[in-house]
């Protein structure tokens, strides 16, 4: 038996942009049902957001989305979470942080660290925080 995770980002309206930003930089299949497209409008403003989305590329990178209805609460908060883009070369992770840094605020550049070859913090123009690094032996 094997299980998987998948970072599920919500949003109030920025689902979809969110969404094809990330494919913009990934690569991979966008997929979006919205509420109207599932039947389930509550709110007629709302009936174009996602309900349910994801981007799914082939080397393994999948996010999920969805707009959190008005009815319900949500704040995004500050460090409520971090999306972990962990690559196996400098060159894969350095051609990732470039697209993501688009508009980013950095909170740390991308650069050697005491752990990695290469960490670097950011949060995207979407609010989503991101750290980036190249997978290395933890030598403790």
């Amino acid at each position: 038996m094997s299980v998987k995770s998948v970072t599920h980002l919500n949003f109030r309206g920025d689902a979809r942009p969110a969404l094809e930003f990330y494919r913009s930089v990934f690569g991979g299949e966008l997929t979006a049902v919205t509420y109207e497209d599932a039947g389930i409008v509550r709110n007629p403003a709302e009936a174009d957001q996602v309900m349910w989305g994801q981007v799914i590329a082939g080397d393994g990178f999948h996010v999920m989305a969805y707009d959190v209805p008005a009815g319900m609460p949500w704040d995004r908060g500050d460090n409520s979470f971090f999306v972990s883009l962990r690559g196996e070369t400098a060159e894969e992770v350095t051609a990732y942080w470039e697209k993501l840094s688009a508009g980013a605020t950095v909170a740390r550049p991308l650069a050697p660290a005491e752990w990695a070859p290469l960490y670097g913090m950011l949060t995207d123009r979407f609010g989503v925080v991101w750290v980036l690094d190249v997978a290395s032996e933890y030598s403790g």
